[in-house]
């Protein structure tokens, strides 16, 4: 049995307790598919490459193992496996009824298949046809299956023979996939890939319960989106709030998302945009959705616009950004719409309809309310789990449904808050409501929170005013010690449809219901003082400024960055029920004695806790960040009292020198010290018997003093370029552990790692073999390294990195049948990668700075491949295969190959978005002119011969370097998407750039004869101007025109005597000119 790997992308803020969601349970429930077949016949040929087609596309699939059929009758683990699978896929191959395994898992497919409902679509047979005629399943009797059913029939009763006869007959009569000598079986198994994710992408929706009387919108939205035009890209939904603007943009998204290569749905990004990396989260979640991969993450927003416009644009996408606001800039989070495939639609939602007015095409569609019928509807749903109320209590829900004004957020919660409840309570909210005006659906919406117990409110009101977006797992901690009972409690919460937590584990609420929760708070007290919590930075200000504090506040959030005055206990004094406290940017200083007895949670990021006193008896989770803590920290003290301390997050301290003494806190669970690298000294972790996290990642610990085989719960070990001079005994005895980073750490004397490890980051090798579990491997900064261990164990392995080693080869690495992303670089001694033409998944494959290796394997069999980076290998004569990769390659670098000569023609590569050549004579791959690669969007040439660019009408990135033999750009004026132009090192004289409208970025570099720019005045769009060591150019044109000009470089351009009429600029950073 195998499972998919659960997706999820990370909060940069809230998450950072978590365990990486790589290493996350793998999602519970439904297999989706299940394979039949007779395992000698094509378990190691095409059975296996089908099952890790969809195991690698995250689709959870079954496919038996040998062990697992034993006895006379399948076992109930394969019973289970078929009921809960949603598509069956049996391989009739000539000898499959010699099985009665098989013959009793294909019975049950059928019988599953009719009683399921076949009309609901429960269940569907996708039959192969493996060297198998049709018509001799259907007739068991002959052909290839008579003499398996004459044995049968001598041991299994008249009964079951007809069963599995009648099995055959009915797979026999569906349509299904053949396989002959005829047919390539790779093409089938990617044909009956794309049929089954067709079905699952028909069955799957978003989850939502609100789908209620929505088909007219929705069907006009499907109008709207024109999917069979090119010219529609973007459309909107706006209205007021509460009236499902998100559930009718589920619903389309539901309606139209199988038709779209891949889809994406951004919920609530108005209050994801107020977080400080609120962008990068969400070019993150795009990236990881489009992509189907977690580990690919943007480090800024720059990085997260490249990332998405080289990597997502290409496909044919759907992606919803729902609840938007003013703050929303398409192009901080995407980059320029046209980037993107004609095919794509963007779907936003927002109550405002200027904002959709500032988006350049965008259609708008009005939202109304629900209709009185559509309401009761969605009002039974939730008060009684059916569609309509019971003849009993009809009248009642007409006047709930009256009271709701057709709202589906207030009819979802009010139906939810009476669900299980007597009449009586029914009567007595219902009275409750009606003396609530109308238009305060707040306070209706209030009712619902009114019935929560004190416990449920008080986590309620947190999450609310604090912790939307962040991790479950850290504030229970907190709300456990509190005695809130946090379990049952957030239970009652997500029942009550006031709190949902999502795949990622993460808190989210409708913003309404976070609107509640705020304006309850703010309900307290008029006076900011006498509130519970504290989040918006503006009354934090105000209240600490004037030392207003006092027992009302529990929790509060401040960021002292620009504020003229520093945090004492002066400002603190009267918190003396203060259970959370987040202080970005500021110190606290001072003696804090007597100050926060009722302290939880501490944090402070990019700031100095240098207070003494501190009383830490109720602690449970400190988080110190890019702080300027010492060693001489008087709190070091105080938190050796901290007795219930669960989380220490020390992080970039760079005032840390010695190993802070934790060892009388014993119920640590996350304990990191990374990156404080003077840090150094022994870690005593003799205590730490409930330690689920270890990072000592780049720090100078030199000893982890203790058995490490005691830490039996622990999940991720980071000692990474830390001080430890060996791996301690006893890491393969850690049962639970799933992440290990050994890096530039000596461990002769390991000689296996625990079975569970999912990933591993290495530098050298004394391990013979590693474990089946592995996903990722990344082993690096080991020159010495002449060997690896034979990898054809490690058959789950889909990342594989290999840096700066002195390996010859790679054994085992032709049956690393997953393998999706495979990194070489400066591997001097690398002379083969024998195996590489068996790698059929392979999706990215980069060989750099491998000096000695001579060829490559043919790449004609990897059909997966989109990414291909080939450098500075410098012996390196040949590549074959490109020309068969004109379906999937869309970006390909080759540089720094001196001796390639043999290349096949890149003309069959028609899907390139990304071209980057490099070296005289490598350009003769290409046609003359380029004009054929529709869709390149970036071309880089060095070194060699420009080539004709003309009509390459999405070209946004052209970069010229050392091209010294060329005077013009060939076709220059036809590229009306440019929008970043670099020339390096070339002898180019002139260059006129008239019509480049689009241009934003323009830069020469080292351009000794250039001498005239036409058509620089006129580049309406330029942003950036960067000229320097162009020895021959004397003058520029009048710039007054570029009025969103805003960067300008002009160095060691010795001849340029003037630049005309700089003064009219709107904004300018005028950096050098030297002369």
């Amino acid at each position: 049995m195998m499972r998919s790997d659960s997706d999820g992308s990370i909060d940069s803020f809230h998450s950072r307790w978590s365990v990486d969601p790589t290493l996350l349970p793998l999602p519970s429930g439904e297999y989706e598919v299940f394979l039949s077949f007779r395992g000698p016949d094509v378990r190691q040929t095409f059975a296996d490459h089908l099952y890790t087609s969809l195991v690698r596309s995250k689709i959870r699939t079954f496919r038996d193992e040998e062990g697992l059929q034993k006895g006379e009758t399948i076992g109930p683990s394969l019973i289970q496996a078929i009921t809960e699978s949603k598509i069956y896929i049996p391989i009739l191959t000539q000898n499959y009824a010699s099985s009665k395994w098989c013959l009793q898992e294909l019975a049950k497919m059928v019988n599953c298949w009719k009683n399921g409902g076949e009309a609901k679509g429960q269940h569907i047979i996708i039959p192969v046809f493996y060297f198998m005629d049709p018509r001799d399943v259907r007739h068991p009797d002959s052909g290839p299956y008579k003499e398996s059913f004459e044995q049968h029939n001598l041991k299994h009763d008249p009964e079951t023979i007809l069963e599995w006869k009648g099995a055959l007959q009915e797979v026999g009569k569906m349509k299904g996939w053949h396989i002959s000598e005829l047919t390539g079986q790779g093409a089938v198994v990617d044909k009956i890939f794309t049929e089954v994710e067709l079905h699952l992408r028909a069955n799957y929706t978003l989850a939502t319960d609100e789908l209620v009387g929505i088909d007219f919108s929705v069907d006009e939205m499907v109008k709207l989106l024109n999917l069979d035009s090119t010219s529609e890209k973007i459309i909107g939904i706006y209205g007021m709030g509460r009236l499902g603007k998100t559930t009718l943009a589920t619903a389309v998204y539901n309606k139209v998302s199988m038709q779209f290569e891949r889809c994406c749905f951004l919920d609530n990004i108005r209050e994801t945009l107020l977080k400080n990396d609120g962008v990068v989260a969400l070019q993150n979640k795009v990236i990881s959705d489009i992509l189907r991969k977690d580990f690919c993450q943007a480090k800024n927003a720059s990085d997260g616009v490249q990332m998405i416009r080289e990597r997502v644009s290409r496909h044919k996408i759907f992606v919803v950004l729902d609840d938007v606001n003013e703050s929303f800039r398409f192009d901080d989070i995407f980059g320029k719409l046209t980037a993107f495939s004609a095919d794509s639609r963007f779907l936003v939602t927002t109550r405002d309809a200027r904002t959709l007015e500032r988006l350049r095409g965008c259609k708008l569609f009005k939202h109304e309310g629900m209709s009185h019928d559509h309401s009761l509807k969605l009002f039974s749903k939730h008060a009684f789990g059916v569609d309509y109320p019971p003849e009993d209590y009809a009248s009642l829900c007409e006047e709930f449904v009256q009271v709701g004004s057709g709202l589906p957020l207030a009819l979802k919660v009010i139906g939810s808050l009476l669900f299980r409840t007597e009449k009586s309570f029914w009567k007595d909210k219902l009275i409750e409501l009606k003396a609530i005006p109308a238009v305060n659906v707040q306070y209706r919406l209030k009712i619902s929170y009114n019935e929560l117990t004190d416990n449920e409110k008080q986590i309620f009101l947190d999450v609310a005013c604090l912790f939307v977006g962040a991790k479950k797992e850290i504030p229970i901690y907190m709300w456990s010690d509190c005695g809130f009972y946090p379990t049952t409690t957030i239970r009652t919460l997500v029942q009550r449809s006031l709190v949902r937590i999502n795949d990622n584990e993460e808190f989210w609420m409708h913003d309404h219901i976070r609107d509640l929760g705020r304006a309850i708070v703010c309900e307290e007290s008029q006076n900011l003082y006498k509130r519970s919590r504290i989040w918006s930075n503006n009354d934090a200000i105000d209240i600490l400024k004037n030392r207003e504090g006092n027992d009302c506040v529990e929790a509060l959030r401040v960021d002292m960055r620009g504020e003229g005055f520093a945090l004492t206990n002066e400002e603190f004094k009267q918190f003396s029920r203060l259970r959370f406290l987040e202080v970005l940017n500021g110190d606290l200083s001072g003696n804090f004695k007597n100050v926060l007895p009722s302290l939880r949670w501490l944090r402070v990021y990019h700031g100095d806790p240098c207070p003494s006193g501190l009383n830490l008896n109720k602690l449970m989770i400190l988080e110190l960040e890019v702080s300027d803590v010492t060693d001489s920290w008087e709190g070091w003290n105080e938190i050796k009292a901290a007795g219930k301390l669960k989380v220490v997050h020390l992080m970039c301290c760079k005032g840390l020198e010695k190993v802070p003494d934790l060892s009388t806190c014993r119920g640590l669970e996350l304990l990191r010290f990374s990156i404080c690298r003077r840090m150094h000294g022994e870690l005593d972790i003799r205590n730490f018997k409930d330690l689920k996290v270890l990072d000592i990642f780049q720090t100078r610990i030199t000893a982890l003093k203790g058995e490490v085989e005691s830490l039996q719960n622990l999940q991720q070990l980071d000692v990474g370029s830390s001080g430890l001079i060996e791996v301690p005994a006893g890491i393969s005895k850690l049962s639970s552990l799933e992440y290990l980073n050994l890096t530039n750490i000596k461990h002769d004397k390991v000689e296996t790692l625990p079975n569970g490890l999912k990933i591993l980051l290495i530098s050298s090798f004394s391990l013979s073999a590693l474990p089946s579990s592995l996903f990722r491997l990344d082993v690096r900064y080991s020159t010495n390294l002449r060997r690896l261990p034979n990898l054809a164990s490690v058959t789950n392995l889909t990342r594989l990195r290999l840096e700066e080693v002195g390996i010859h080869g790679i054994p085992g690495l032709g049956e690393l049948k997953l393998l999706e992303c495979l990194f070489l670089r400066d591997a001097p001694n690398l002379d083969n990668l024998d195996g590489l033409e068996n790698l059929v998944l392979l999706k990215e494959l980069a060989v750099e700075r491998c000096r000695i290796l001579e060829k490559l394997p043919s790449l004609a069999e990897l059909t997966k491949l989109h990414k291909l980076v080939i450098g500075q290998c410098n012996i390196l004569g040949e590549i074959y295969g490109l020309a068969n990769l004109g379906e999937s390659l869309s970006h390909l670098e080759i540089s720094g190959c001196p001796c390639l000569t043999v290349v096949e023609s890149l003309h069959s590569l028609l899907n390139l978005g990304t071209l980057e050549l490099s070296g005289y004579g490598i350009t003769n791959i290409l046609p003359p002119s380029l004009s054929i690669y529709t869709k390149l969007k970036s071309l880089k040439v060095s070194d060699s011969q420009l080539p004709d660019l003309t009509n390459l009408k999405n070209l946004r990135c052209l970069k010229i370097c050392g091209c010294d033999n060329f005077i013009e750009i060939t076709g220059l004026h036809t590229l009306e998407s440019l929008e970043e132009l670099r020339v390096m090192g070339s002898s180019i004289r002139k260059l006129d750039l008239t019509g480049l409208v689009k241009l934003e970025i323009l830069q020469f570099d080292s351009c000794t004869q250039l001498t005239e720019i036409r058509g620089l005045g006129g580049l309406e769009s330029l942003q950036r101007l960067h000229m320097s060591r162009c020895q021959s150019i004397k003058e520029l044109p009048n710039l007054s025109g570029l009025k969103i000009l805003s960067y300008i470089i002009l160095e060691k351009c010795r001849h340029l005597k003037e630049v005309y009429r700089l003064e009219e600029l709107k904004r300018l950073d005028f950096n050098t000119h030297r002369g």
